[in-house]
């Protein structure tokens, strides 16, 4: 498949130890020869990796599990709407002008 990235499948020879090989996904064998020494080794299940790390969604997530260990340190209160230097909430949405008004 030129052009197209294929997930790396881990497989465990007996002798040399782990090694990692490039199959699709629909022709993944359950084992393949050693590149080191030809014998025969089994396909290793393990977790896999399907994010990108320029995802937003990655992003998100990595720094969630950041903040567990060390959150955030907040110095001041935010703005509160209506109090000085805060900007007036405004809305386009023609349904807000129906609502009541404190």
């Amino acid at each position: 498949m030129k052009g197209a990235s294929m997930p790396v499948y881990e497989f465990r020879c007996e002798a040399c130890g782990p090694f990692d090989a490039h199959h699709a996904m629909a022709q993944v064998p359950r084992s393949q020869n050693c590149p080191a020494c030809g014998a025969d080794a089994r396909r290793v299940f393990s977790a896999v990796g399907l994010s990108r790390a320029n995802s937003a969604r990655a992003r998100v997530i990595d720094d969630a599990a950041r903040t567990a260990d060390a959150p955030d340190v907040v110095r001041s209160l935010p703005r509160q709407p209506g109090a000085p230097g805060a900007a007036p909430a405004v809305t386009r949405d023609p349904r807000h002008a129906k609502l009541p008004r404190p």
